[in-house]
C-alpha cells in the first residue's frame, strides 16, 4: 500500500542565519547644522565685495575692529559707526573677510574642529563661544596695536578657539583625532581631560607648539586691511586661542572624566606607534 502523501508545510524548514544589521556610522566631517548655518553666513556676508567700492569699504570700517576707534587722545577723529561700533566691532570684524583665500582657509580649519565642537556643545553654545574668542583676538589686537588705524577683519580668532577648545577632547580614545575613534556624534562626546592633564600629553604639547610655530612664523589668519596695506593680525589669533583653550570648560555640558582615571581615558592604540 503506498504511504499517504506528506503535507511538505509540514517540513521543518532549514534554519537561517540571523543577520545583524549594523547602524551606519556617521563620517566624522559630516556637518551639523549650526557649523553650516555660520558658513553660510560668512558666505552671504562675503557677498559685499559686489557691492561699490566706497560702500564696501563704508561696510569695512563699521564692522571692521579698528583699534584707534578706543583711542580717547584723538577728540576729533572721524571714525563711521559711532558709540555703537566701540561694542559691535569686537565681534562682528569676525564675519568678514578680505577675500576669498581668506575666508575658504577660516572655513577649511573649521570643518573639522568646529564641527567637533558644534556636536558637542550646541547650537547657542557654539556661536556663543565663536563670539567670547571672537572678542577675546579683539581684545588681544587692540593691546598690542593701540594706535593703528587699519581695520582688522577675519574669522581666525574664532577658528583659533575652537581649535584650542577641540584638542582639550580631541586624542582621548573614541574622539575624532583619536586613531580609535567612534561615529561623529559620540567622537564630540568623549569625556574631555582636565586641562592640567591634557598639557601633558605629548600629542596635545605637539600640537601647541606647531601651532604658535606656524602663527608667530607666518602669520596665517585674521588680516588687517586698508586702502594700501594687508598685515597679519596673529596677535589676535593667540588672543582667540588662550580664550578657547581656557573657557572651554564653562561651555562644554559634557562631564569630564576624574581627575585620577583621565589617564586612562586618553590612551589608544597612537600610544604605540
Amino acid at each position: 500500500m503506498d504511504s499517504p502523501p506528506q503535507d511538505s508545510s509540514q517540513d521543518p524548514q532549514p534554519a537561517l542565519p540571523v543577520v545583524h544589521e549594523e547602524a551606519p556610522r556617521e563620517p566624522i566631517l559630516t556637518l551639523p547644522v549650526a557649523l553650516t548655518a555660520y558658513i553660510l553666513l560668512l558666505a552671504v556676508i562675503h557677498l559685499r565685495v559686489l557691492l561699490p567700492p566706497e560702500l564696501e569699504n563704508w561696510t569695512i570700517d563699521v564692522f571692521g575692529f579698528i583699534p584707534k576707534r578706543y583711542d580717547s587722545s584723538l577728540l576729533n577723529l572721524e571714525i563711521p559707526g559711532g558709540a555703537g561700533a566701540k561694542v559691535w566691532t569686537f565681534v562682528t570684524y569676525s564675519l568678514l573677510h578680505a577675500n576669498l583665500t581668506h575666508l575658504g582657509f577660516n572655513v577649511l580649519w573649521l570643518l573639522p574642529f568646529g564641527s567637533a565642537l558644534a556636536r558637542r556643545f550646541g547650537a547657542v553654545r557654539f556661536f556663543l563661544f565663536l563670539a567670547v574668542t571672537a572678542a577675546a583676538g579683539a581684545l588681544a589686537h587692540l593691546v598690542t596695536h593701540e594706535h593703528a588705524v587699519a581695520p582688522m577683519i577675519g574669522a581666525s580668532a574664532s577658528v583659533s578657539g575652537a581649535m584650542a577648545a577641540a584638542i582639550r577632547f580631541a586624542f582621548v580614545r573614541g574622539s575624532f583625532l583619536s586613531f580609535n575613534r567612534s561615529d561623529a556624534d559620540t567622537a564630540a562626546r568623549v569625556p574631555a581631560l582636565p586641562l592640567s592633564r591634557a598639557l601633558r600629553d605629548g600629542r596635545v604639547v605637539g600640537f601647541l607648539a606647531v601651532w604658535f610655530g606656524v602663527n608667530i612664523i607666518f602669520g596665517v589668519g585674521a588680516i588687517g586691511v586698508d586702502s594700501e596695506t594687508t598685515s597679519v593680525a596673529w596677535q589676535a589669533h593667540i588672543g582667540g586661542f588662550f580664550a578657547g583653550l581656557l573657557l572651554f570648560t564653562f561651555f562644554d555640558p559634557v562631564p569630564r572624566v576624574r581627575s585620577d582615571a583621565a589617564d586612562a581615558s586618553s590612551q589608544d592604540v597612537s600610544d604605540r606607534i
